[in-house]
């Protein structure tokens, strides 16, 4: 028996070892479910475990390693991170990156030996109707006590802004809408436009700090339905207003805004509907008036994948598109550019911060959704975190104005954006 162990044994390093042969990032260890360890490097503490918790866990690895099949092992506890889990995407990324590995014969042949055990011990339950149950429940159906414990009193679901690196994550989501509200160039009694609102807190800020009369839509009944509660909590009935709406809805409405912002959205647009949702925010703005689009682009470089974990269980139709192509489409619609910011390095704090927080908040979000939610939430910032820190992603703040008759309205230099933080 103990050499049938030793035996096992010297297998599994020999996957691990010929697996990881050319892997350059963090150190970290592998753990299997009945204690066996594997460390990366000999001389360096590892940054997180991999815990193969089941044989079926780790037969994923060898014979479909994408982000379908392990993700799935994770929202079902047969796969876990202990440290941290943004470091394991960093390496995951490197067995994506390595398809030649997993067809590797010898690798196939030692595979099999988990996949006896497997089969063995699995039981049948992969693919049942309640795991794949869970494993189809969007995020966006939580109530809003699920997102307040680690999203905070702000309840802004978005890249936050960090004029110091030690900004918390309340500070910081308070600099990212001033920031907005600044590029616009807000004004008291202006009509200003959120597209996609979620809790109301750009609106609100808008309305509180800018006396801007703010009109947010949403397609969330209970995203509206707290945004409303929070407007009356702030006595700000008669200059904050919310609608469950479409932005299809605005093509052809008479009201005309005089600035107008799109934040944390536009993911869900889609590549074919760019030219329909910029043509609808150019009419629904004045003349010389300006939209500030805030939104997530991969990069050109970076090819999205058939089988996206996030696509799957996040976003069921989100498209992300280069940001040369979001401006060509905004151009296409009237649009002039004015100004473009990436916030990539923003955006991967941010997700850390809400990673941090979800994991210390972690009873109080399980309270109000099932474990496999929390985990699914879990998995997608922190695989988004690594994501930007890479440069997969980025975070782009657009300008875009509308002019009138060749007059933008707008001064030479973006000086009143930071006169205040010097």
């Amino acid at each position: 028996m103990k050499a049938a162990t030793a035996s096992t044994n010297h297998t599994r390093k020999a996957i691990f070892d010929q697996l990881f042969a050319s892997y350059l990032g963090p150190a970290f260890a592998i753990q299997t479910w009945d204690g066996w360890l594997w460390n990366s490097s000999q001389n360096k503490s590892p940054d997180c475990t991999i815990v193969f918790r089941t044989p079926g866990a780790l037969r994923h690895l060898f014979f479909d390693p994408n982000e379908w099949s392990l993700g799935q092992a994770f929202i079902d506890g047969d796969l876990d991170v202990q440290g941290d889990l943004v470091e394991a995407f960093h390496i995951a990324e490197h067995i994506f990156n390595q398809p030649v590995s997993f067809k590797n014969r010898q690798l196939q042949k030692i595979g099999a030996i988990f996949l006896g055990i497997q089969q063995r011990l699995n039981r049948g339950t992969e693919h049942s109707q309640s795991r794949d149950r869970r494993s189809i429940a969007f995020h966006y159906d939580q109530p809003a006590e699920f997102y307040l414990p680690w999203l905070g009193p702000s309840l802004v679901y978005s890249c936050a802004y960090f004029h110091h690196d030690h900004d918390c994550l309340d500070i910081a989501q308070e600099n990212k809408m001033d920031h907005i509200c600044r590029k616009l160039r807000l004004k008291p009694e202006e009509r200003f436009l959120d597209i996609g609102c979620g809790w109301g807190s750009l609106i609100l800020h808008a309305a509180s700090r800018y006396q801007a009369i703010a009109h947010g839509i949403t397609l969330s009944k209970m995203q509206a339905a707290t945004a409303i509660e929070r407007i009356c909590h702030a006595d700000l009935q008669n200059r904050c207003f919310v609608e469950l709406r479409d932005y299809r809805a605005l093509a052809g409405a008479r009201e005309i805004f005089d600035k107008i912002a799109s934040v944390g959205m536009f993911e869900h647009v889609g590549h074919k509907m760019l030219p329909l949702y910029f043509r609808i925010a150019h009419s629904a703005l004045k003349r010389g008036g300006v939209f500030l689009n805030h939104g997530i682009a991969r990069a050109n470089s970076k090819q999205p994948r058939k089988l996206s974990f996030i696509n799957r269980y996040v976003f069921p139709d989100g498209e992300l598109v280069p940001i040369s192509k979001t401006l060509q489409v905004a151009e296409q619609a009237g649009f002039e550019v004015r100004d473009v910011e990436n916030l990539r390095e923003h955006y991967a704090k941010t997700l850390r911060l809400w990673v941090k927080s979800l994991e210390e908040h972690a009873e109080a979000t399980i309270h109000y959704a099932p474990k496999s939610i929390y985990r699914t939430w879990k998995l997608y910032m922190a695989g988004s975190a690594a994501a930007f820190e890479r440069g997969d992603l980025g975070l782009y703040q657009i300008l875009l104005s509308r002019p009138e008759h060749g007059k933008s309205y707008m001064p030479l230099t973006r000086a009143d954006w930071y006169d205040a933080l010097s």
